[in-house]
């Protein structure tokens, strides 16, 4: 089956960022700027973050989960570290150890 492709429109205009906020910058702040006050450039030129609705739009064309401006950190799923990746490994061996002699005990 093929790989999904990510929108390269997309991402070149946001910024997704650690904690999976999404960045953007504003519209209607590239030309045409003697008509707009300096108080709008000023607003105009930080960086925005997406809400909840748009992310979600944005999640479709990026298909990775992405997490908007309301959103609890626990709603991105967080990879293990090296350390919890190998204890859940060192678990599952155990369970399977457990298992394999106490289906030899019934035998």
């Amino acid at each position: 089956m093929p790989k999904n492709k990510s929108h390269k429109g997309t991402l070149k205009r946001i910024r997704v960022t650690k904690t999976g906020k999404v960045k953007h910058k504003s519209a209607y702040s590239g030309h045409f700027k003697s008509s707009k006050s300096a108080t709008r450039l000023r607003r105009l030129r930080k960086l925005n973050t997406l809400s909840n609705s748009e992310a979600k739009r944005f999640e479709k064309l990026l298909h990775r989960r992405l997490r908007g401006r309301d959103q609890p950190r626990a709603a991105l799923r967080r990879s293990p570290s090296p350390a919890e990746r190998h204890a859940a490994r060192q678990a599952k061996w155990d369970a399977q150890d457990k298992a394999a002699a106490a289906a030899a005990a019934a035998n």
